[in-house]
């Protein structure tokens, strides 16, 4: 069966016709040139050349119509779509391969009977080689080869009885064999080309798919990150009232049976604070918006901000937390918020699957390198597990008997860090018995006079959160949020007011009321940028201290305020911290009882 172009585009058909018009214009531009030696040779023979030379003008003249047509051609190919380029120039292609098998055989029939055996010989062969030629170069496009085929061989098989009288009986079988051979060849070219072309497209098809899937992931991982991105400020809200309102709570409880409770809720907050914190972090990391800041970074500042961070944690499970560091001022080069998240996740992740024993952070040098290690003596790694274990979303099924808050988080933003930072990470761990995980961050020996080092962070008590005394404006939107705020403010004997925009906030201000701190979230439903509103309140109390409290993460102008030197806080604020953050600004209130620093710590 001969091949067709049918299962082509119309794009892959114009490009066969491309090859085609280039090969079959070729050979009929070089046929006149090559025609003069048989002309020349066929008047040595003292034949009339006349005809010959006619023919050898209408060659020249279609040479001249071929250059014209190219460039004709070539025109319409750049503004002319594929179906109208098939179109327009397929019948000329055609019949300029008519035109051009009938001109060779022309020659055979005008030096019939008059010519040598060598002459007719070389000529038969000539045409042989044309006809071979054209087989394998022209047949992209099956219909032109064709025309040229059998106007040119076939009149030139049925006149061999008169070009070569003597010897036809011979030459003819081979001749039909040749012509059977080369239509044959023909028809493998043929297909060759059109399974290439099929192949090209299948190919660029397959690969349009897969950019076409690819952006749809992208798109869809944007579509996440900017969805995480819009709802985190809102999700943050009620993770931020709640913890307010159970440090409230835990401050004027008076219930004894109430204690562990209260203790277990704090406890289940910070749980969904860290797991959405991870998942944010890891979403920010995926769209490549974390870079790592390789500055000098004191390790054991962080260890033991993180160590007194989940001390509290730790005694009401029952469990030991201690640090161990070599030696004081361990200086890396690293980036002090992502080594601080991957301590809080592999402390945090610690304590969750140690049912007993205690927990160990500690920092020891080795080969030119810190380790900043966490042990535990808990329910360990299977060996065949501990591949895994750094992979979004792994959890063992073990582990979900231990806790089933959790869900494979916090390893995977480790990893992620560890390798933005270039530091090293890993774990070694015996089933049933501990284990112990790792960041091994590279050693600065000695710093510059004047460097600064990162990683000197609030220490915050979670067992001594004393009374204050002083007023504090709060704009915030949210009438859960700033419940909250009132709550726990009075409950810590701190004057509040609480308002929604900048011009309830100044006109408190009008009526006489000076607040001693001023803390204000960014985004407000009144459309004010809550930065501007700050800086607003701030020169119009100069003597106030104050931060940003706000639960977005992706926000430039929360990030510059940072780096002009503002304090920026996050949502969810846990009590302890916003606690130390305002007694820089508000004086110690009346002392506390026992009973009342014990409560405030549950």
């Amino acid at each position: 069966m001969t091949p067709s172009m049918t299962d082509l585009s119309a794009d892959g058909r114009a490009r066969l016709l491309d090859i085609t018009r280039v090969r079959l214009f070729y050979s009929a531009s070089v046929t006149p040139f090559a025609g003069m030696a048989f002309i020349v040779w066929f008047y040595l023979l003292g034949q009339d050349i006349s005809w010959l030379l006619v023919e050898l003008a209408v060659y020249l003249l279609g040479v001249w119509t071929l250059f014209v047509l190219r460039r004709r051609y070539l025109a319409d190919r750049a503004s002319l779509d594929s179906e109208k380029v098939l179109e327009k120039w397929l019948p000329v292609v055609k019949r300029i391969a008519v035109l051009h098998g009938f001109g060779l055989a022309l020659v055979v029939l005008l030096t019939a009977g008059k010519v040598t055996f060598e002459f007719a010989a070389v000529l038969h062969i000539t045409f042989a080689g044309t006809i071979a030629a054209n087989a394998t170069h022209q047949t992209p496009v099956w219909g032109v080869f064709l025309r040229f085929f059998l106007c040119c061989w076939v009149p030139v098989v049925l006149m061999m009885p008169w070009t070569v009288p003597e010897h036809w009986h011979f030459v003819l079988p081979m001749a039909v064999l040749f012509g059977i051979a080369m239509y044959r060849h023909g028809v493998t070219s043929h297909r060759f080309f059109v399974q290439q072309i099929k192949l090209e497209e299948d190919s660029a098809a397959l690969a349009k798919r897969f950019r076409d899937a690819k952006e749809e992931a992208e798109q869809a991982l944007q579509d996440k990150n900017r969805f995480l991105t819009t709802a985190s400020h809102d999700l943050r809200q009620p993770v931020h009232a709640m913890g307010f309102l159970i440090q409230a709570i835990a401050h004027r409880n008076r219930d004894e049976t109430l204690k562990d409770p209260i203790r277990d809720l704090q406890q289940s907050v910070r749980s969904v604070d860290l797991m959405f914190n991870s998942l944010l972090d890891l979403s920010k990391m995926e769209t490549g918006a974390v870079t790592a800041q390789r500055t000098p970074v004191l390790l054991d500042a962080i260890v033991e901000d993180v160590a007194t961070t989940f001390r509290e944690e730790a005694n009401s499970r029952g469990l030991d937390l201690r640090i161990r560091i070599a030696r004081k001022e361990a200086v890396v080069l690293g980036d002090a918020s992502l080594i601080r998240r991957c301590l809080i996740n592999l402390t945090h992740n610690a304590l969750r699957y140690t049912p007993q024993g205690g927990v160990l952070l500690s920092v020891r040098h080795r080969q030119g390198n810190w380790l900043l290690e966490v042990w535990d003596t808990g329910i360990g790694v299977a060996l065949e597990e501990q591949k895994s274990i750094y992979t979004q979303f792994y959890r063992n099924a073990y582990s979900w008997g231990i806790d089933s808050a959790g869900h494979g988080l916090g390893l995977a933003m480790v990893a992620r860090s560890a390798k933005i930072m270039g530091a090293g990470y890993g774990l070694n761990s015996v089933e049933g018995r501990g284990s112990r995980f790792w960041l091994s961050l590279p050693a600065i020996k000695q710093l510059k006079t004047g460097h600064t080092v990162s990683g000197n962070a609030m220490r915050l008590s979670l067992t001594r959160l004393v009374p204050l005394s002083g007023s504090c404006l709060v704009i915030d939107d949210d009438p859960l949020v700033t419940k909250a705020w009132q709550s726990l403010m009075e409950a810590w004997g701190v004057e509040v007011r609480c308002v929604a925009s900048g011009a309830e906030a100044h006109e408190l201000l009008r009526g006489g009321f000076q607040p001693q701190a001023i803390l204000c979230d960014q985004r407000l439903r009144s459309g004010e940028s809550g930065f501007e509103v700050f800086q607003a309140l701030l020169e119009a109390c100069p003597e106030s201290g104050g931060a940003m409290v706000s639960g977005e993460f992706h926000s430039p102008v929360l990030e510059q305020a940072e780096r002009d030197g503002y304090l920026v806080l996050r949502k969810p604020l846990q009590p302890p911290q916003l606690h130390a953050v305002l007694s820089q600004w508000l004086e110690p209130g009346e002392a506390a009882s026992e009973s009342d620093r014990s409560e405030s710590a549950g």
